[in-house]
């Protein structure tokens, strides 16, 4: 008997080390050993070399920075990109960067090699009483306050502005009508500039950035929605044929905060807008919207990221564009990431775009990433296309004439955006905008 039972312990063990050696080579820790396979950690597989010790996701964990530290995981997750305030902890751009694959960089004109001294734009601003404006230095406690640099160009434009401009709307107040900041660019030389938007708790306002004239900018815009705040920024790029824009525009959304963000880019020869909203409490709701139309050698790119960092949040994402003429050249890429701590997220994300002409090209690219499955729901869509032969045939069954038909589909098509500006001078102005673009095609 006494032999048996040896006989027992002695396959016992062996089995028990047989299963300690498939677990080791598969990442489970043991307490002796631990056999790794090239690519794979314990959380799964590592498909960058770089992400050797860390998480697949990347994610806070992954990247170290205390105000711009420069760490991060090129490429990796939204939450694993390198943040810094020195353009050099970005190195220099190839084109082959992700954020950057779409970017003729040539056409920068130097936002990306050279020091942004020049003249940047002149600013005016008209506010309604209790609105409150400054001009603040870069050792102000609000600068920095919304967000961080996750490319090199914002990260030159941080280094080489002189002064900000600070919009305050106070708390519990309620703004009639609209703050508008005219920006209009005087120089070619590559410039930097910085603003900043304040909603502070329960106050509610609409600010609008006009972008005019001729300018090679680099931009930051810095906007808090305080607690319970209602805030809607629209940023307009009207600029001349021959203008250079890059604008990162970081939205920090606090408590039950509601904040709607439009981006309209019309003119210029390349306009690259880069928006994110930042959720850092409980019951925010998000809306952001962009029309865009690019005739023929225009370069219109949108970069938006919703960061659902916290739990119970909503956004609605809806960007629509237009292109005609050889060469129009539209981006959009939607990145929305919903962290494992954001529970109960509602979101989804669409993009649309309407090919007017032969010879343009429209890049649409949604990205969504989830670390929780506790959420309400999630999706994202994007459609690029000609026109609708039902719908014209519709309007030309009823008499209409094929080319005015045409004209009310396109017009149809992105006047859903227009309208959710309500500044009701601005819609109109961009409504003749639209007709105008349409006019110029020839075909319509």
């Amino acid at each position: 008997m006494s032999k048996l039972n040896d006989v027992v312990e002695t396959v016992t063990e062996k089995v028990s080390n047989v299963v300690e050696e498939v677990k080791a080579k598969v990442g489970s820790p043991t307490e002796t050993s631990r056999v790794r396979i090239d690519g794979f950690t314990e959380e799964g597989e590592n498909l960058s070399p770089l992400n050797e010790d860390s998480s697949p996701l990347g994610g806070d964990s992954s990247k170290s920075h205390s105000h711009g530290g420069g760490e991060g995981i090129p490429d990796s997750s939204r939450a694993g990109r390198t943040t810094s305030f020195h353009r050099a902890d970005f190195g220099k751009l190839t084109g082959r960067e992700e954020d950057w694959r779409f970017t003729p960089l040539k056409r920068l004109r130097g936002l990306h090699t050279a020091d942004l001294d020049g003249t940047a734009p002149e600013l005016a601003v008209v506010a309604p009483d209790g609105v409150r404006v400054e001009s603040i230095a870069r050792t102000d406690a609000r600068i920095g306050s919304a967000g961080i640099p996750e490319d090199r160009v914002a990260a030159a434009a941080w280094e080489d502005f002189r002064e900000a401009t600070s919009v305050t709307i106070p708390a519990d107040t309620v703004i009639e009508g609209s703050v508008t900041l005219t920006i209009n660019g005087v120089s070619k030389d590559p410039a930097a500039q910085h603003i900043v938007i304040t909603a502070e708790k329960f106050s509610k306002g609409v600010v609008v950035l006009d972008h005019k004239g001729s300018a090679v900018l680099s931009q930051n815009v810095e906007i808090v929605v305080g607690d319970g705040a209602e805030l809607t920024v629209v940023s307009v790029q009207d600029w001349d044929d021959d203008a250079v824009h890059a604008s990162a525009q970081y939205a920090k959304i606090g408590r039950d905060a509601k904040f709607k963000h439009v981006v309209v880019s019309l003119g210029g020869d390349l306009v690259r807008v880069t928006p994110s909203s930042k959720f850092t409490a409980t019951g925010g709701d998000v809306e952001m919207f962009g029309l865009y139309y690019a005739d023929a050698g225009q370069h219109l790119e949108q970069r938006l990221f919703v960061d659902h960092a916290e739990a119970n949040c909503k956004s609605r994402v809806m960007y629509k564009g237009a292109l005609q003429g050889r060469d129009a050249h539209t981006v959009w890429v939607g990145d929305v990431l919903i962290r494992k701590e954001a529970e109960g997220t509602d979101t989804y994300e669409v993009n649309r775009n309407l090919l007017l002409t032969e010879g343009g090209r429209a890049d649409s690219v949604p990205n969504l990433e989830i670390e929780t499955g506790l959420i309400e729901g999630a999706g994202h869509a994007s459609a690029t296309g000609r026109f609708d032969d039902e719908h014209l045939f519709y309007l030309m069954a009823r008499g209409i004439p094929e080319d005015a038909a045409r004209r009310l589909v396109v017009r149809g098509f992105l006047t859903e955006i227009i309208q959710q500006i309500k500044v009701p001078a601005l819609e109109e102005r961009l409504t003749d905008a639209v007709e105008r673009e349409l006019e110029a095609s020839g075909a319509y």
